[in-house]
Protein backbone atom coordinates (compact mmCIF):
# COMPACT_ATOMS: atom_id res chain seq x y z
CA UNK A 1 0.00 0.00 0.00
CA UNK A 2 1.68 3.57 -1.03
CA UNK A 3 0.95 7.17 -0.14
CA UNK A 4 1.90 10.52 -1.13
CA UNK A 5 5.52 11.27 0.59
CA UNK A 6 4.49 14.95 0.15
CA UNK A 7 2.15 14.51 3.26
CA UNK A 8 5.31 13.94 5.54
CA UNK A 9 7.74 15.90 3.47
CA UNK A 10 8.63 18.52 6.43
CA UNK A 11 11.00 15.05 7.53
CA UNK A 12 13.88 14.31 6.00
CA UNK A 13 14.29 12.14 3.10
CA UNK A 14 16.39 9.71 5.07
CA UNK A 15 14.05 9.59 7.62
CA UNK A 16 11.16 9.21 5.73
CA UNK A 17 12.83 6.35 4.23
CA UNK A 18 13.08 4.83 7.14
CA UNK A 19 9.96 5.09 8.82
CA UNK A 20 8.14 3.68 5.50
CA UNK A 21 10.64 0.42 5.89
CA UNK A 22 9.80 -0.14 9.15
CA UNK A 23 6.20 1.32 9.97
CA UNK A 24 3.21 -0.42 8.85
CA UNK A 25 0.74 1.49 6.64
CA UNK A 26 -3.13 0.29 7.35
CA UNK A 27 -6.75 1.43 6.22
CA UNK A 28 -9.17 1.71 9.51
CA UNK A 29 -12.90 1.23 8.18
CA UNK A 30 -14.65 4.39 10.38
CA UNK A 31 -15.33 3.68 13.63
CA UNK A 32 -12.54 1.39 14.60
CA UNK A 33 -10.98 1.27 17.58
CA UNK A 34 -7.57 1.90 17.50
CA UNK A 35 -6.54 2.32 20.50
CA UNK A 36 -8.26 2.14 24.17
CA UNK A 37 -7.45 3.35 27.77
CA UNK A 38 -4.95 0.94 29.68
CA UNK A 39 -3.64 -0.27 26.64
CA UNK A 40 0.72 -0.47 26.33
CA UNK A 41 1.50 1.45 23.28
CA UNK A 42 3.05 -0.67 20.68
CA UNK A 43 3.10 1.64 17.36
CA UNK A 44 2.81 5.55 16.75
CA UNK A 45 -0.17 6.54 14.82
CA UNK A 46 0.75 9.32 11.89
CA UNK A 47 -2.40 9.83 10.43
CA UNK A 48 -1.98 9.67 6.55
CA UNK A 49 -5.28 9.84 5.31
CA UNK A 50 -8.98 10.31 7.24
CA UNK A 51 -9.47 11.40 11.36
CA UNK A 52 -9.35 9.91 14.56
CA UNK A 53 -10.66 10.91 17.74
CA UNK A 54 -8.89 10.97 20.50
CA UNK A 55 -10.97 10.44 24.09
CA UNK A 56 -11.72 10.04 27.94
CA UNK A 57 -14.25 8.35 29.43
CA UNK A 58 -15.58 9.49 32.80
CA UNK A 59 -18.36 7.82 34.47
CA UNK A 60 -19.37 6.35 31.35
CA UNK A 61 -19.39 9.01 29.21
CA UNK A 62 -16.47 10.20 26.65
CA UNK A 63 -15.27 13.34 26.57
CA UNK A 64 -13.31 14.77 23.12
CA UNK A 65 -9.88 15.72 23.76
CA UNK A 66 -8.93 16.36 20.42
CA UNK A 67 -8.92 15.32 16.69
CA UNK A 68 -5.75 14.10 14.83
CA UNK A 69 -5.24 15.52 11.43
CA UNK A 70 -3.82 14.01 8.13
CA UNK A 71 0.64 14.53 9.24
CA UNK A 72 -0.66 15.03 13.08
CA UNK A 73 0.17 12.10 15.56
CA UNK A 74 -1.29 11.88 18.89
CA UNK A 75 0.82 13.20 22.01
CA UNK A 76 -0.60 11.16 24.47
CA UNK A 77 0.13 7.95 22.66
CA UNK A 78 3.85 9.48 22.26
CA UNK A 79 4.13 10.14 25.42
CA UNK A 80 3.12 6.73 27.12
CA UNK A 81 4.91 4.86 24.45
CA UNK A 82 8.10 6.42 25.34
CA UNK A 83 7.64 6.18 29.18
CA UNK A 84 6.57 2.72 28.62
CA UNK A 85 2.91 3.29 30.34
CA UNK A 86 -0.71 2.38 29.87
CA UNK A 87 -2.47 4.75 27.29
CA UNK A 88 -4.68 7.11 29.03
CA UNK A 89 -7.00 7.32 26.46
CA UNK A 90 -9.45 5.89 23.39
CA UNK A 91 -8.58 6.79 19.62
CA UNK A 92 -11.24 5.76 17.31
CA UNK A 93 -11.56 6.79 13.88
CA UNK A 94 -14.18 9.34 12.63
CA UNK A 95 -14.07 8.54 9.01
CA UNK A 96 -12.13 5.39 6.61
CA UNK A 97 -8.19 6.42 7.69
CA UNK A 98 -5.30 5.87 6.40
CA UNK A 99 -2.39 5.40 9.34
CA UNK A 100 1.10 4.69 9.39
CA UNK A 101 2.02 2.78 12.49
CA UNK A 102 5.69 2.90 13.71
CA UNK A 103 6.62 0.43 15.81
CA UNK A 104 8.13 2.49 18.90
CA UNK A 105 11.02 0.88 19.99
CA UNK A 106 12.55 2.89 16.91
CA UNK A 107 11.22 6.03 18.10
CA UNK A 108 14.34 6.81 20.83
CA UNK A 109 17.03 6.31 18.23
CA UNK A 110 15.33 8.23 15.15
CA UNK A 111 14.26 11.29 17.83
CA UNK A 112 18.11 11.38 18.74
CA UNK A 113 19.28 10.95 15.18
CA UNK A 114 16.60 12.62 13.06
CA UNK A 115 16.21 16.16 15.65
CA UNK A 116 13.30 17.31 13.12
CA UNK A 117 10.93 13.91 14.15
CA UNK A 118 11.21 15.84 17.81
CA UNK A 119 9.96 18.97 15.86
CA UNK A 120 6.74 16.94 14.90
CA UNK A 121 5.86 16.18 18.33
CA UNK A 122 6.83 19.63 19.77
CA UNK A 123 3.98 20.90 17.31
CA UNK A 124 1.89 18.29 18.47
CA UNK A 125 2.56 19.36 22.25
CA UNK A 126 2.07 23.24 21.06
CA UNK A 127 -1.34 22.95 19.26
CA UNK A 128 -3.02 20.43 21.81
CA UNK A 129 -2.07 22.75 24.97
CA UNK A 130 -3.80 25.86 21.99
CA UNK A 131 -6.76 23.82 21.90
CA UNK A 132 -7.01 23.02 25.37
CA UNK A 133 -6.68 27.31 26.57
CA UNK A 134 -9.32 27.93 23.50
CA UNK A 135 -11.58 25.19 25.35
CA UNK A 136 -11.19 26.88 28.20
CA UNK A 137 -11.89 30.31 27.30
CA UNK A 138 -14.95 28.63 25.49
CA UNK A 139 -16.28 27.49 29.09
CA UNK A 140 -15.37 30.22 30.62
CA UNK A 141 -17.28 33.09 28.07
CA UNK A 142 -19.03 31.22 25.97
CA UNK A 143 -22.93 30.55 26.64
CA UNK A 144 -23.73 26.21 25.41
CA UNK A 145 -25.43 27.59 21.88
CA UNK A 146 -22.24 28.93 21.13
CA UNK A 147 -19.97 26.44 21.86
CA UNK A 148 -22.22 23.80 20.52
CA UNK A 149 -21.90 25.92 17.03
CA UNK A 150 -18.48 25.91 17.00
CA UNK A 151 -17.97 22.73 17.64
CA UNK A 152 -20.24 21.62 14.86
CA UNK A 153 -18.48 24.09 12.35
CA UNK A 154 -15.35 22.50 13.18
CA UNK A 155 -16.13 18.76 12.56
CA UNK A 156 -17.76 20.00 9.60
CA UNK A 157 -14.37 22.00 8.32
CA UNK A 158 -12.62 18.86 9.35
CA UNK A 159 -14.56 16.18 7.39
CA UNK A 160 -14.75 18.76 4.57
CA UNK A 161 -18.18 18.60 4.85
CA UNK A 162 -21.66 21.06 5.17
CA UNK A 163 -23.06 18.75 7.54
CA UNK A 164 -22.47 16.99 10.61
CA UNK A 165 -23.69 13.01 11.26
CA UNK A 166 -23.84 12.66 14.62
CA UNK A 167 -26.56 12.25 16.92
CA UNK A 168 -27.71 14.34 20.03
CA UNK A 169 -26.43 11.91 22.63
CA UNK A 170 -22.68 11.53 20.69
CA UNK A 171 -22.50 15.50 20.35
CA UNK A 172 -23.45 15.61 24.49
CA UNK A 173 -20.57 12.90 25.06
CA UNK A 174 -17.97 15.26 23.22
CA UNK A 175 -19.10 18.62 24.72
CA UNK A 176 -19.42 16.73 28.12
CA UNK A 177 -23.12 17.34 28.63
CA UNK A 178 -26.46 15.76 28.68
CA UNK A 179 -27.95 15.03 25.38
CA UNK A 180 -31.32 16.69 26.61
CA UNK A 181 -29.43 20.06 26.91
CA UNK A 182 -28.07 19.10 23.06
CA UNK A 183 -31.14 18.92 21.71
CA UNK A 184 -32.78 21.95 23.17
CA UNK A 185 -30.15 23.79 21.86
CA UNK A 186 -30.00 22.46 18.89
CA UNK A 187 -33.63 23.86 18.60
CA UNK A 188 -32.44 27.23 19.56
CA UNK A 189 -29.81 27.54 16.58
CA UNK A 190 -32.21 26.32 14.28
CA UNK A 191 -34.76 28.81 15.48
CA UNK A 192 -31.83 31.71 15.34
CA UNK A 193 -31.43 29.72 11.40
CA UNK A 194 -27.75 29.07 11.90
CA UNK A 195 -28.66 24.95 11.47
CA UNK A 196 -30.77 22.65 10.04
CA UNK A 197 -31.80 19.39 11.09
CA UNK A 198 -32.74 16.56 9.04
CA UNK A 199 -32.68 12.91 9.18
CA UNK A 200 -29.84 12.32 11.48
CA UNK A 201 -28.17 15.23 9.90
CA UNK A 202 -27.40 18.36 11.13
CA UNK A 203 -26.29 21.29 8.67
CA UNK A 204 -24.75 24.48 9.09
CA UNK A 205 -26.44 27.14 6.99
CA UNK A 206 -25.21 30.54 8.34
CA UNK A 207 -22.07 32.22 10.04
CA UNK A 208 -22.22 32.94 13.87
Amino acid sequence: MEFDKNILSFLKPKLLDELIKKSTLKEFPKGTEILREEQYVKVLPIVINGLVKVYSRFDEKELLLYYIEPAQSCVMTFYAALKNTPSKVFATTEEESKILLIPVQYLPNWLQEYPVFNDLFYNQFNLRYSELLDTIRHLLLDKMDKRLYDHLKKKSDLTKSNSVKMSHHQIANELGTAREVITRVLKKLETDEKVIQNAGEIKIINEW
